[in-house]
């Protein structure tokens, strides 16, 4: 019986012979590598059932030929093992502690084992370099023309791959290459469609949604993946098509465009230094820029750095409405690790100014965080009111319950119901918020 595996492996090196064939012209875009290893692929097992047929064995079936095909062109010219996870849409998260160790994290929160994405550890960073090279010469505007080197002297890697799912690599420092793969979700969701899914329940998405139309300066706060991006997106929804939007990212993830919601975005993507350290553009450079852009609303992806300062600007000299994400432990928190960015800024505000400024630029903060039963919530609103010294003063208007889930706990204040309720916040949704 032929063993399926080594078949692949031999069939493997065939097609990648003759792919080598086209290496002098320079990698090639996406589309042309699978069109080629394809074909490659189509000669090879027809070569291999000719061989069977005329040495009388019995070729493989059109099932198990399909399977070989796949396995080869997903190596070649796909993400090898990972390409079947990534084609799952339930997928949400992949980790991989070595070529051997994956755990796979699906949109209903079960976590599973799952089966080895290489043969090898070896064979795992050659699949990572691939994935890399595929962004860097590719198709996908996204990531393309960045040098993307994954060896020891660049041990760590990120990239956001053609499907829009990002990925972290490392090797040599850790004990065994690893991976983590993030899948963006819901990506057309809005708010309602969050609030079926549970993360929040509907007075509080009527409450967000008002607050986006009403131009409200707002930071989601939650640790890492706990649906920041997902509910700042959803929350975007809301804002009027008309509105011209400029985003600024570490790594492209928020997707606001759409030719109907959102057709006038602007996504800007910092870049670092390439392999001789020149070229780098930060996101403070990126902020700053987009100023200039007639932006209605700025929008950082993630803020963690100098481009506080100028977040906080945009916020108060007419950006109204605009709004990011921060990493953080709770809603509280969030004040502190805005203003720890502030003062470590090359402005060096005091921690009094940065209060300040924070109080001046920020209406709300949402946080999220996990549930006992696994799921992403919003735990926590806070309404900002004020500033003395050193501390931002604020509401907590929903708070967290014994599941973390958040329910009403104190009223916003009149002029802010009120802006909400003329950005179309019904009375109906405050009698059932209770206030």
């Amino acid at each position: 019986m032929i063993d399926e595996a080594e078949l692949v492996s031999a069939l493997r090196g065939q097609v990648a012979g003759r792919m080598a064939a086209h290496a002098g012209a320079g990698p090639l875009p996406v589309a042309q590598r699978r069109q080629l290893v394809e074909k490659y692929t189509a000669q090879v097992l027809d070569a291999h059932a000719h061989a069977c047929v005329t040495g009388g064995q019995v070729p493989l079936s059109a099932q198990a030929e399909a399977r070989v095909s796949r396995a080869i062109t997903d190596y070649l010219a796909g993400a090898g093992g990972l390409q079947a996870l990534l084609d799952d849409k339930d997928v949400e998260n992949v980790d991989a502690n070595g070529c051997d160790q994956v755990f796979v994290r699906y949109t209903d929160g079960t976590v599973v084992q799952g089966p080895p994405i290489a043969d090898s550890d070896d064979e795992l960073v050659d699949l990572i370099r691939s994935l890399a090279s595929a962004v860097t010469f590719g198709d996908d505007d996204k990531g393309a023309g960045e040098e993307r080197a994954f060896d020891r002297n660049n041990p760590s890697l990120d990239l956001r791959l053609p499907d829009g799912s990002r990925l972290a690599a490392l090797m040599s420092v850790s004990r065994r290459p690893s991976l983590s793969i993030r899948r963006p979700t819901m990506l057309a969701a809005d708010l309602d469609d969050l609030a079926a899914r549970g993360m929040l329940d509907r007075p509080l998405a009527a409450v967000l949604g008002a607050a986006m139309r009403a131009k409200l300066n707002i930071i989601f706060g939650g640790g890492t993946n706990t649906g920041k991006t997902t509910l700042a997106r959803a929350a975007a929804r809301a804002i009027p098509a008309e509105e011209r939007l400029i985003t600024i990212e570490d790594a492209y993830e928020l997707d606001l465009f759409d030719e109907v919601a959102h057709p006038n975005v602007v996504a800007m993507q910092a870049r670092r230094p390439n392999l001789e350290g020149v070229g780098a553009v930060p996101m403070v450079t990126l902020l700053r820029t987009a100023l200039r852009f007639n932006p209605d609303r700025v929008v950082v992806g993630e803020a963690r750095g100098d481009e506080v300062i100028e977040l906080l600007k945009a916020m108060t000299q007419g950006n109204d409405g605009s709004f990011a994400t921060v990493h953080c432990s709770s809603s509280q928190q969030a004040f502190s690790r805005l203003m720890m960015y502030a003062v470590q800024a090359p402005e060096r505000l005091s921690f009094e100014a940065s209060a300040l400024l924070i109080s001046e630029a920020v209406h709300l903060v949402v946080h999220l965080a996990w549930s006992p039963d696994g799921q992403r919530v919003v735990s926590s609103v806070r309404e900002v009111v004020g500033f003395d010294g050193r501390d931002v003063i604020s509401n907590e208007v929903w708070r967290p319950g014994p599941d973390r889930r958040a329910p009403p706990a104190t009223p916003f204040r009149s002029e802010t119901l009120a802006r909400l309720e003329a950005a179309g916040l019904t009375p109906a949704v405050v009698d059932r918020i209770g206030w």
